[in-house]
């Protein structure tokens, strides 16, 4: 029995390191005080040991209060757990509001200066439930590869050399498929452009190694742990650089007040999703191309502080002067080659409409806010439902665009299978004005004539037409946002002439060589043609605009 006991201890010793090794690396739990786990994870520490004490001991429920061993892990047990909630006490904004409600500061912004027009090859249109339904459709065509692959759920938006695009990697389809395959690695990403919807799968040299479908240590959660014990990751976003090159962002938190209080983010880790390699960037040097550091959730908590703690924790309890909180959503908008965060604000006391909207910027948390009274997104999704109620289409969460110096809620209406089928736009502020349209081009049109019925916005008068006449020199078809326009060149006249075939079909008759007058409105880059005729005959601006009408009625 004597010689036996040794082993024993060694076998006591042996079990509670391999279990907390087990726990760690499952569980995967970071070491650094600011962090509820961390404390977990201590009391697992105090836990085991007396547990494996007490029943070498034999020590019963009745005897722990006797016995000095179990009566220190006690002490130390309780001690770690007092801590605990003296420090989450002292990191709540019950006694730190006026700390929680600084930590974000807010400008004061001008909509028409800091929102420019948007042409319709950058305005995002897919949401990211339509851009899962297309990658699945794409993986669907891709033969060689969908039988071991399958698209992850991930769908980041970020910009991409100026374009608004969704992005995620594969996952391997099942265990299987993972011992089959893990040796290359994922051999590609898909890319969706959100403006045009074109779906692109990026094959890779080689291929992506650290994923979130790897199961041991290239796992990118596991490969990031150990790599940083200490770091609290925060919310974990794929992207690609601007050579197409895929990585994984993960920010850092930071905490700024107490021991678990006022979570905003330190530092950025960027790991190369090929070859694992990491590198921690400080906030303020992360990479341009980097679009979100800070998540959107964590945006929309930061802007709650600032908006409700204004004059301390209680009164955002109990009177709520000037209460003001985020709607029940956000959306994404590409301003500057950087991502901004888009929701709108309303009072606590919840009077059905807003007060303004805040865009805030993912990479650098530079804050805007704005004072647009009008509806609420979900009063806008409602109108623009009501207008296409027949064909019972569902309304996702709005853009908010700038669309002829008009705060403009832009929203497109999908079918029960996810796709989208009409486009809508809504006045901020007069959510009554209701566009629908087959295309973005058709939509804006619409707006803009119902903009004009009511009032909201003046026509500016034109100016006086200008004539040319001369021989063709060359004439080019173009498609824009779906009609076709000619743009000629005159023999001597190095200007441009738009000619749009929807008002002038004649024009499929004229070529280089033809003789022809026309009549324009001067442009930067191009002259707007608004009637045309051949060389000898009187060009009639009203007699063409009359011809316009009468075609139009009919």
């Amino acid at each position: 029995m004597k010689q036996g006991k040794p082993i024993k201890k060694g076998w006591l010793v042996v079990m509670i390191l391999v279990a907390l090794a087990l726990y760690y690396y499952m569980a995967l739990p970071v070491i650094n005080i600011h962090a509820a786990e961390t404390w977990v994870f201590l009391v697992i520490l105090i836990i085991l040991p007396a547990g494996f004490y007490g029943r070498k001991k034999r020590i019963g429920i009745r005897e722990i209060r006797q016995d000095k061993g179990m009566r220190v892990f006690g002490g130390i047990f309780l001690a770690v757990v007092a801590a605990y909630l003296i420090g989450s006490l002292l990191s709540s904004p019950i006694i730190n509001a006026k700390k929680y409600q600084k930590l974000m500061a807010v400008e004061k912004g001008t909509f028409s200066k800091d929102v420019e027009e948007l042409s319709f090859d950058k305005i995002p249109l897919l949401d990211r439930d339509t851009a899962e339904i297309l990658g699945d459709r794409k993986m669907g065509s891709m033969v060689d590869m969908v039988s071991q692959f399958e698209a992850d759920n991930i769908y980041s938006q970020i910009n991409y050399k100026g374009n608004p695009v969704r992005v995620t990697p594969l996952r391997y389809a099942s265990w299987i498929k993972w011992l089959t395959n893990r040796s290359e690695g994922i051999p590609a990403y898909i890319r969706i452009n959100m403006a045009d919807q074109t779906t692109e799968l990026v094959k890779l040299e080689k291929g992506i190694r650290y994923t979130t479908s790897e199961h041991f240590n290239r796992n990118i959660y596991r490969h990031l742990r150990f790599a940083h014990p200490t770091y609290i990751y925060g919310e974990l976003s794929f992207e690609i650089d601007e050579r197409g090159v895929p990585y994984w962002i993960a920010p850092v938190k930071k905490y700024n007040i107490g021991l678990f209080g006022g979570e905003t983010i330190g530092k950025v880790v960027l790991c190369n999703a090929i070859t694992g390699e990491t590198k921690t960037y400080a906030i303020d040097k992360v990479p341009q191309w980097v679009d979100r550091a800070y998540s959107a959730d964590m945006l929309v908590k930061l802007f709650d502080y600032h908006g409700t703690l204004k004059h301390g924790f209680f009164n955002s309890i109990l009177s709520q002067k000037d209460c003001l909180e985020t709607t029940d959503g956000y959306n994404y908008l590409a301003l500057d080659d950087d991502v901004w965060m888009y929701t709108g604000v309303t009072s606590v006391n919840g009077d059905q409409s807003n007060v303004g909207f805040v865009l805030s910027n993912q990479r650098t948390m530079e804050t805007k806010y704005y004072e647009v009274e009008g509806a609420t997104e979900s009063a806008a999704m409602s109108s623009a439902e009501g207008q296409v109620q027949h064909l019972k289409y569902q309304a996702t969460f709005p853009l908010l665009l700038n669309i002829s110096d008009e705060p403009t809620y832009f929203i497109a209406l999908k079918d029960e299978a996810g796709l989208v089928k009409k486009y809508a736009m809504v006045n901020v502020q007069k959510y009554q004005i209701v566009a629908i349209g087959d295309s973005v081009s058709q939509c804006q049109e619409e707006y803009l004539s119902l903009l004009f019925r009511d009032g909201v916005k003046k026509e500016e008068p034109k100016g006086e037409a200008e004539q040319a006449s001369g021989t063709i020199e060359a004439a080019a078809a173009v498609v824009l946002d779906g009609n076709t326009h000619y743009y000629l060149t005159l023999q001597g006249d190095d200007r441009i002439y738009d000619v749009a075939v929807q008002e002038f079909p004649e024009i499929i008759r004229y070529q280089a060589g033809s003789p022809v007058t026309l009549e324009y409105q001067p442009g930067e880059k191009v002259n707007q043609v608004t009637a045309l005729g051949e060389t000898g005959q009187e060009v009639s601006r009203a007699e063409t605009e009359k011809e316009q009408t009468a075609d139009k009625k009919e």
